[in-house]
């Protein structure tokens, strides 16, 4: 049953059917009815296996191809009219040439298929935030998980009327061919096609398809911002709640910082955090001339290994219903699943995410590294009851975040909104001792943004400083790096919960609280005004973390620095003159201020 009378999503719909050729097309409407039927279906075709509804109540259990385990970069690109709109940090092709050549792909490739329609907001229905899209795909798991993460169904359709204002999406498993797997992205036509791939980042186009690549386009375009950042709320004993946003690149502790829990004697006095997204803000200038954020999610599409009640008891109680588990151990015995760092407990006569029979202490792996959930927001223990918020939070900073072994103290403040552009733009991780063996390759990662950004970077950076031309009462942007290594090329900070009592010195610079100290790369805090409270950390090498281990940490290497603003320069280099003079400049004064240190 078709659910709209909207001329322009039916026209495009009939478009992609005669390409496509499906046998038969199914409107998703968003009722549990509905839902429960594909479910089943997908059950019986074996496409999921339903888990033990006692004990994973509502919970599922998907295996991809095993070509097709993560995100394909290589295979991602933005079609735009030019290679410079993309800019040199993005796979680019154009629009003619990949619409031609998906067209050959996708033409006839869901013939002896169902094509479900997909209307789905990023966004609470109703919010000014939200945005609508229509997925297209022959993927029942590409269903159930948009049902998690984003709104679906013919609410959407109302939403949207009689307006051309929609992203199209279209989704086809194709052959599982990875020779002619592609992410397209067309950022003029409000479009995406993907092909020959069932993995979630690929295929769940509302998530870093829509919400990160097409809407960091629309915002450059509408005067707002679309960014890869965690939103969280901290309460304070007295009820007040202050928000953060923060961007980190994979690996720094993104999604642990976002349902973080305090430190105990901060709980015992009241304190509290709220996340209000995990992933991906959308934030737009609010009357009090700030910024204010929506997560334009309903889920969490995370990484299941080494999420355990001690890493992240939050993200694992989210879990334990209504989520669809992909890649990792299946248990047949019991019908419940399993992952490396979940337990000490791997269950025997188990099969790994392959679907072979696997055993433990045959030293391979039973779940695969990226293997994921996909979990409601609605079932996080900590999460904000501003969280679908139409009007979002109000941002008092934003916090970037890598992975420095050396270079990066333990948190600056930026002097300014400019500067604080600068700190995003020169964000970077670094294989460490810890992780790798040697310390050594920095991967830029501008804004966590890297892979995600629509456009071309330079302008995006341009956009950002023109947002800060608008701001009358801008959030403090601040860089944490919980990350420092000793000689022994050790842990020096504890991080975790105790990430917390950084979070706590940033609040109070919010609010006046506390003064800083002005250094060559910013307003460093001064050891004495971070909360050392009970922390209880001893260094591998037995060295215990104490003040004046605090201080080491918060200290500006000028040598590390130097070096450092040469990658600076490459990176800036790409970008010719798309480069805004002002990040040019703050370059220039960073290389100043070093070189005038005693």
């Amino acid at each position: 049953m078709v659910l709209t009378n909207n001329k322009n999503v039916l026209s495009w719909v009939d478009e992609m059917v005669s390409l496509v050729t499906p046998d038969r097309v199914v409107w998703i409407d968003g009722s549990e009815e509905q839902l429960d039927a594909l479910r089943a279906e997908a059950v019986a075709n074996g496409e999921i296996i339903k888990l033990n509804q006692e004990k994973l109540p509502g919970c599922y259990y998907h295996r991809t191809a095993l070509n097709d385990v993560a995100r394909v970069e290589n295979r991602t690109f933005i079609c735009t009219p030019t290679k410079e709109e993309a800019g040199p940090t993005n796979n680019w092709m154009a629009p003619s040439e990949a619409y031609a050549m998906a067209s050959d792909i996708f033409r006839g490739s869901m013939k002896g298929r169902t094509m479900y329609v997909i209307p789905f907001s990023m966004g609470a229905i109703g919010s000014p935030f939200a945005k609508v899209g229509i997925e297209l795909t022959d993927s029942i798991y590409v269903v159930l998980n948009m049902n998690i993460m984003t709104r679906i169904g013919k609410a959407v359709l109302d939403m949207l009327g009689d307006s051309n204002d929609f992203v199209r999406g279209l989704h086809s498993k194709c052959e599982m061919d990875e020779e002619k797997r592609y992410i397209l992205q067309f950022p003029q036509d409000n479009t995406i096609w993907s092909c020959n791939s069932g993995y979630g980042g690929n295929v769940l186009l509302g998530k870093k398809c829509f919400a990160l690549r097409i809407a960091s386009y629309q915002g450059w375009k509408q005067g707002w911002m679309a960014e890869h950042m965690l939103i969280l709320g901290i309460e304070k004993p007295d009820g007040d709640i202050t928000y953060i946003a923060g961007a980190f690149p994979s690996a720094c502790g993104k999604t642990n910082l976002a349902m973080l829990i305090p430190p105990q004697h901060y709980l015992d006095k009241g304190y509290k955090v709220w996340c209000v997204g995990d992933d991906i803000a959308w934030l737009r200038i609010n009357e009090d001339g700030g910024l204010s954020a929506v997560n334009p999610e309903a889920g969490f599409f995370g990484v299941a290994p080494g999420t355990n009640d001690n890493s992240n008891p939050n993200a694992l109680a989210s879990t334990r219903k209504d989520t669809i588990f992909t890649n990792v151990v299946y248990n047949p015995e019991d019908g419940t699943v399993w992952w490396e760092g979940l337990d000490k407990n791997p269950p025997k006569n188990a099969f790994d995410w392959k679907g072979n029979p696997w055993n433990p202490a045959s030293g391979e792996k039973g779940a695969h590294p990226n293997s994921r959930f996909t979990s409601p927001a609605i079932n996080c223990p900590c999460i904000s009851e501003k969280w679908e918020d139409p009007a979002g939070v109000p941002l008092s900073a934003i916090v970037f975040g890598g992975r420095r072994a050396k270079t990066a103290p333990l948190v600056y403040q930026s002097r300014d909104w400019q500067h604080g552009v600068f700190v995003g733009s020169i964000m970077a991780s670094e294989t460490t001792a810890a992780a790798a063996g040697a310390v050594g390759v920095v991967r830029r990662d501008p804004m966590a943004m890297l892979p995600f950004c629509g456009y071309n970077m330079g302008d995006y950076w341009a956009h950002w400083l023109d947002m800060g031309k608008k701001l009358t009462n801008p959030p403090l942007i601040f860089n944490v790096n919980w990350f420092r290594l000793n000689e022994n090329g050790k842990f020096i900070w504890p991080g975790f919960g105790d990430n917390f009592r950084v979070l706590e010195w940033i609040l109070k610079r919010c609010e006046g609280k506390v003064d800083a100290v002005e250094t060559a790369i910013g307003y460093l805090p001064k050891a004495e005004d971070i909360d050392l409270e009970d922390l209880d950390y001893t260094i591998e090498g037995d060295q215990k973390f104490n003040l004046e281990t605090l201080k080491e940490i918060l200290t500006v290497e000028r040598d590390y620095w130097l070096e450092d603003a040469k990658g600076i320069k490459e990176l800036y280099a790409k970008f010719g003159n798309h480069l805004p003079k002002e990040l040019a400049d703050e370059l220039n004064k960073l290389e100043e201020n070093l070189n005038n240190m005693n």
